[in-house]
């Protein structure tokens, strides 16, 4: 079992998603969907500013220019953090008005990949994965989606990990980082959402190892590129949503986790739900590449 500590005593997420380590400024950039926000907390667990959107902010990520790439609910913008400007990148489509942008991150290749989510219930398969290209050209990678999640690259970039929570599985495919193509897609995991929750956020660490939150059930499932499990333990609360590597050596893995999706009977029981955890892993973790704008 790991040793996770509660990183934000005073710090509740509605739905905190898609951490990012911002090396240059020191801090972990943290999105909380519903309430359309983007958060800075130190590693010390201090709540440094935040930044509200117009919609949801399903994801972000750093670009080289300095800026944020943001996935809000139908758009994709380019964010000046300094000044708190938005200018439109794309609206990738399509993307039904029941639908929303969900897990994004930037990959090897520069571009920012994203997929959209079903927020009905039931959800049906109406999501896709797009990637978007520094010029602002978007492309459908794969359809039929439940809820696109849990994006990730091994360190060569060589192979490219995405999960479906609502579906149940995750894939891998063959990657070039030189030109962002994908090929190759195959079925390497089918985690028993009784077992190991729903493959949620995920990320890599340079051994090789991809760390997938099991949202749902509270587990921290580790599984390497072909789908061999090699653990799955407890996490605090039932909802934690994504890791990021964080930290001088990027060995701190700070969680995000979420409160109002999970209903307000299993928040009674979990009061830490929403809050940031942290815990110390053996191998750093493979560096997020910044958007190439």
């Amino acid at each position: 079992m790991f040793e996770i500590t509660l990183l934000t005593p005073n710090a509740r997420l509605s739905l905190g998603e898609s951490p990012v380590w911002d090396a240059e400024h020191g801090r972990v950039l943290v999105a909380d969907i519903w309430a359309s926000a983007i958060h800075a907390f130190s590693l010390a667990g201090e709540h440094l500013d935040t930044w509200l959107f117009p919609s949801e902010v399903g994801s972000f990520g750093l670009c080289r220019s300095g800026r944020w790439i943001v996935a809000l609910r139908h758009e994709v913008v380019l964010y000046d953090w300094h000044h708190r400007r938005a200018e439109l990148l794309c609206r990738p489509e399509p993307i039904p008005p029941f639908a929303r942008l969900n897990d994004g991150k930037i990959g090897p290749d520069g571009a920012f990949w994203v997929g959209s989510m079903d927020e009905r219930s039931p959800r049906g398969p109406v999501a896709r994965l797009f990637r978007i290209s520094p010029d602002g050209a978007w492309r459908e990678i794969a359809a039929g989606l439940l809820t696109s999640n849990g994006l990730a690259w091994t360190a060569d970039g060589r192979t490219m990990l995405h999960s479906d929570s609502g579906e149940g599985w995750i894939d891998a495919w063959d990657f070039d980082p030189a030109t962002g193509e994908a090929h190759n897609r195959r079925r390497i995991a089918t985690p028993a959402p009784a077992v190991h929750g729903k493959p949620d956020g995920a990320a890599f660490d340079a051994a090789g190892v991809y760390w997938s939150a099991g949202v749902r059930l509270g587990r921290i499932n580790r599984y390497l590129p072909d789908g061999t499990l090699l653990s799955s333990d407890p996490f605090p609360v039932p909802g934690p949503t994504m890791p990021c590597f964080a930290g001088e050596d990027l060995r701190t893995i700070v969680w995000t986790s979420l409160r109002t999706t999970l209903g307000a009977e299993m928040v009674g029981d979990h009061p830490l739900s929403g809050a940031l955890f942290a815990m110390r892993a053996e191998n750093p973790g493979v560096p997020v590449a910044r958007f190439a704008d």
